[in-house]
Protein backbone atom coordinates (compact mmCIF):
# COMPACT_ATOMS: atom_id res chain seq x y z
CA UNK A 1 0.00 0.00 0.00
CA UNK A 2 1.53 3.67 -0.79
CA UNK A 3 1.63 6.23 1.91
CA UNK A 4 0.81 9.37 0.91
CA UNK A 5 4.42 10.53 1.46
CA UNK A 6 5.02 8.14 -0.98
CA UNK A 7 2.70 9.23 -3.57
CA UNK A 8 3.98 11.70 -6.59
CA UNK A 9 2.26 15.02 -6.19
CA UNK A 10 0.54 16.39 -9.31
CA UNK A 11 -0.69 19.59 -8.72
CA UNK A 12 -2.23 21.34 -4.93
CA UNK A 13 -2.59 24.06 -2.79
CA UNK A 14 0.09 24.31 0.50
CA UNK A 15 -0.35 27.18 2.84
CA UNK A 16 2.45 29.94 3.67
CA UNK A 17 4.42 29.78 6.73
CA UNK A 18 2.92 32.70 8.35
CA UNK A 19 -1.05 30.67 7.85
CA UNK A 20 0.45 27.17 8.09
CA UNK A 21 -1.92 27.09 11.53
CA UNK A 22 -4.73 27.73 9.11
CA UNK A 23 -6.00 25.03 7.39
CA UNK A 24 -9.24 26.12 6.65
CA UNK A 25 -7.69 28.51 4.27
CA UNK A 26 -6.57 25.33 1.75
CA UNK A 27 -9.11 25.76 -1.16
CA UNK A 28 -12.10 23.42 -1.87
CA UNK A 29 -14.05 22.63 -4.78
CA UNK A 30 -18.03 23.04 -3.38
CA UNK A 31 -19.21 20.49 -5.98
CA UNK A 32 -17.98 17.25 -8.02
CA UNK A 33 -18.55 19.17 -10.86
CA UNK A 34 -17.17 22.33 -9.92
CA UNK A 35 -13.96 23.18 -12.26
CA UNK A 36 -12.52 26.42 -9.51
CA UNK A 37 -10.99 25.36 -5.92
CA UNK A 38 -12.55 28.47 -3.52
CA UNK A 39 -9.72 30.53 -2.59
CA UNK A 40 -10.29 32.38 0.64
CA UNK A 41 -9.80 35.78 2.32
CA UNK A 42 -6.83 35.18 4.58
CA UNK A 43 -7.21 38.60 7.43
CA UNK A 44 -9.80 40.20 7.37
CA UNK A 45 -9.61 44.06 5.71
CA UNK A 46 -11.61 47.01 4.46
CA UNK A 47 -11.16 48.20 0.81
CA UNK A 48 -11.93 51.98 0.24
CA UNK A 49 -14.16 52.50 -2.38
CA UNK A 50 -12.45 52.97 -6.08
CA UNK A 51 -9.35 51.05 -4.11
CA UNK A 52 -7.43 48.59 -5.67
CA UNK A 53 -5.92 45.99 -3.37
CA UNK A 54 -3.79 43.21 -3.03
CA UNK A 55 -5.83 40.18 -0.76
CA UNK A 56 -3.96 37.68 0.43
CA UNK A 57 -5.49 33.87 0.81
CA UNK A 58 -2.14 32.61 2.25
CA UNK A 59 -1.68 29.79 0.05
CA UNK A 60 0.73 28.94 -2.61
CA UNK A 61 0.06 26.39 -5.26
CA UNK A 62 2.14 23.69 -6.75
CA UNK A 63 1.70 22.59 -10.37
CA UNK A 64 3.47 20.24 -12.94
CA UNK A 65 5.97 21.98 -16.19
CA UNK A 66 3.01 23.33 -18.44
CA UNK A 67 0.89 23.67 -16.57
CA UNK A 68 -0.93 27.11 -14.92
CA UNK A 69 -3.16 28.09 -11.75
CA UNK A 70 -6.05 30.72 -13.54
CA UNK A 71 -7.64 33.39 -10.72
CA UNK A 72 -11.04 33.95 -12.06
CA UNK A 73 -13.33 36.02 -10.38
CA UNK A 74 -16.39 34.49 -8.55
CA UNK A 75 -19.74 34.90 -10.33
CA UNK A 76 -21.35 36.94 -7.49
CA UNK A 77 -18.64 39.36 -6.45
CA UNK A 78 -20.12 42.43 -8.42
CA UNK A 79 -23.12 42.00 -7.66
CA UNK A 80 -23.03 41.08 -3.51
CA UNK A 81 -19.98 42.40 -2.41
CA UNK A 82 -18.92 45.37 -5.01
CA UNK A 83 -15.57 43.88 -5.47
CA UNK A 84 -14.02 42.45 -9.29
CA UNK A 85 -10.73 41.15 -9.64
CA UNK A 86 -9.56 43.98 -11.72
CA UNK A 87 -6.86 42.40 -13.86
CA UNK A 88 -10.24 39.79 -15.24
CA UNK A 89 -7.49 36.71 -14.90
CA UNK A 90 -5.18 35.74 -12.65
CA UNK A 91 -1.79 34.03 -13.93
CA UNK A 92 -0.32 31.85 -11.32
CA UNK A 93 2.72 30.43 -13.01
CA UNK A 94 4.23 27.15 -11.93
CA UNK A 95 7.83 29.27 -11.03
CA UNK A 96 6.04 31.08 -8.71
CA UNK A 97 5.69 28.45 -6.18
CA UNK A 98 7.99 29.17 -3.33
CA UNK A 99 10.03 32.06 -4.81
CA UNK A 100 12.16 33.39 -2.42
CA UNK A 101 10.41 37.27 -2.11
CA UNK A 102 7.10 36.22 -0.58
CA UNK A 103 7.04 31.92 -0.56
CA UNK A 104 4.56 31.84 -3.70
CA UNK A 105 1.94 33.64 -1.53
CA UNK A 106 -1.21 34.06 -3.67
CA UNK A 107 -2.79 37.38 -3.72
CA UNK A 108 -6.04 38.64 -5.42
CA UNK A 109 -6.32 41.91 -6.75
CA UNK A 110 -9.65 43.34 -6.12
CA UNK A 111 -11.12 46.71 -6.82
CA UNK A 112 -14.12 47.92 -4.84
CA UNK A 113 -16.28 49.23 -7.43
CA UNK A 114 -19.04 50.57 -5.08
CA UNK A 115 -18.91 54.40 -3.43
CA UNK A 116 -19.05 52.56 -0.04
CA UNK A 117 -15.78 50.33 1.78
CA UNK A 118 -16.75 46.67 1.61
CA UNK A 119 -15.29 44.38 4.20
CA UNK A 120 -14.21 41.08 3.72
CA UNK A 121 -13.80 38.55 6.62
CA UNK A 122 -11.02 36.29 7.20
CA UNK A 123 -12.17 32.67 5.55
CA UNK A 124 -15.14 34.20 3.19
CA UNK A 125 -14.52 32.60 -0.61
CA UNK A 126 -13.15 35.50 -2.95
CA UNK A 127 -11.50 34.17 -5.95
CA UNK A 128 -11.51 30.84 -8.16
CA UNK A 129 -8.62 28.83 -9.46
CA UNK A 130 -8.57 26.55 -12.02
CA UNK A 131 -5.57 24.40 -12.77
CA UNK A 132 -5.17 24.09 -16.92
CA UNK A 133 -2.55 23.41 -18.94
CA UNK A 134 -0.77 25.54 -21.54
CA UNK A 135 0.82 24.67 -24.80
CA UNK A 136 4.09 26.46 -26.45
CA UNK A 137 4.64 27.93 -29.59
CA UNK A 138 6.96 26.60 -32.11
CA UNK A 139 10.88 27.88 -31.73
CA UNK A 140 10.12 28.80 -28.18
CA UNK A 141 13.17 28.68 -26.00
CA UNK A 142 12.42 30.75 -22.93
CA UNK A 143 15.06 30.13 -20.32
CA UNK A 144 14.69 32.78 -17.63
CA UNK A 145 14.33 32.38 -13.95
CA UNK A 146 12.32 34.19 -11.82
CA UNK A 147 13.78 36.64 -9.59
CA UNK A 148 10.93 37.91 -7.94
CA UNK A 149 7.40 37.50 -6.48
CA UNK A 150 3.98 39.02 -7.43
CA UNK A 151 4.40 41.07 -10.44
CA UNK A 152 7.74 40.01 -11.43
CA UNK A 153 7.70 38.67 -14.33
CA UNK A 154 9.41 40.77 -17.24
CA UNK A 155 10.91 43.37 -14.44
Amino acid sequence: MIGDDDMMRLRGFELISQFAHRKELLPQRETAHAAGYDLKVAESMTIAPGEICLVPTGIKAYMQENEVLYLYDRSSNPRKKGLVLINSVGVIDGDYYDNESNEGHIFAQMQNITNEPVVLEAGERLVQGVFAPFLLADGDDASGERIGGFGSTGN
